[in-house]
């Protein structure tokens, strides 16, 4: 069962500030649990934490980065069955699917834990005259700064780490706010990276309003903002001013049914099927369009109404 409150975490230590914020369990309607409500004056301080961080940020070392997130990869495995179950109940998912999501969330960490020693750069050949001859350009790869994340309540758990997980290998402090419908699963996240060393002030998870969560959009001090979500992305872009900004806005995905899919045919129906209603069709990856060859419609044709038939 889930914890009967839950603290939002600023400048990397929890806050009990209150219990505004209600969960509910997507199976039964009924309360699951409520959680700390971030307002606008804590998700300032939250981005002054982040701005004041940043230089310790950047200067912790690429091997404590790496124990950071290899320690977070020992303890979401401790966890995963409170992860699991924390997924079935803020956002309705099947056991199996849920376990599955929190497979990817440990795997992600254990890849950004091995790539946070591998920052490298590049050594460019400038002999392009006889003036610049012996000369050498060099590439260095430098942390980008604060950074805002804003995440869907679809994939509470992966959109989460696909987000946190590169900043800390990359050495951004970081904002990040969860859905107000899922955020269960981003505070649990919280409370893995408070038992760490980062650096303090390095991370802040706060659910709050959409309006609150504006500051993180227009901030200055916010040098890259990371939004995954709906079509209202292109209006945070155009409210963002001269930060970075990385927009996952949905999917475009086609099932191409090929002359010879190297299997029969008759599978097509159900994993069509199940394409288009993973998380109930709340994926950006969602099938969207069936497109077979023209030798095939007819057999996939025959195959999907034996399916519905049955």
């Amino acid at each position: 069962m889930l914890d009967k409150t839950y603290p939002y975490f600023l400048a990397g230590k929890p806050v009990a500030a209150n219990t505004d914020l209600e969960v509910f369990d997507k199976y039964s309607g009924k309360r699951a649990t409520r959680v700390a409500f971030a307002d606008a004056a804590t998700v300032r301080k939250a981005i002054a934490a982040a701005h004041k961080a940043a230089p310790a940020m950047a200067a912790f070392p690429h091997d404590a980065r790496r124990d950071v997130l290899e320690h977070c990869v020992a303890r979401f495995t401790e966890r995963h069955e409170e992860l699991a179950l924390a997924l079935c109940i803020e956002a309705g998912k099947p056991i199996r699917d849920a376990r599955g999501e929190v497979t990817r969330l440990i795997d992600t960490f254990r890849i950004a834990a091995g790539e946070a020693t591998r920052l490298g750069g590049e050594v460019i050949d400038m002999e392009i005259s006889k003036r610049t001859r012996g000369y050498r350009g060099m590439v260095k790869r430098v942390p980008v700064g604060p950074c805002a994340f804003i995440t869907p309540f679809n994939f509470p758990l992966n959109l989460v780490a696909h987000k946190v997980a590169p900043a800390i290998a990359a050495g951004c402090p970081f904002v990040l706010k969860p859905a107000a419908k899922t955020p269960v699963g981003a505070l649990i996240i919280g409370a893995v990276l408070a038992e760490t060393d980062l650096p303090k002030g390095a991370f802040s998870i706060l659910p709050c309003s959409n309006d609150d969560a504006g500051l993180l959009v227009e901030d200055a001090r916010i040098k890259l903002l990371s939004f995954t979500g709906g079509l209202v992305g292109w209006d945070l872009k155009a409210r963002a001013g001269k930060k970075k900004v990385v927009l996952e806005l949905g999917g475009n995905a086609a099932c191409i049914v090929d002359d010879d899919p190297g299997s029969t045919l008759t599978r097509w129906p159900n994993a069509s099927s199940s394409a288009r209603t993973t998380s109930p069709g709340k994926a950006a990856s969602a099938c969207s369009a069936s497109l077979p060859t023209p030798t095939s419609t007819w057999r996939c044709a025959a195959s999907s109404r034996r399916r519905w038939r049955s």
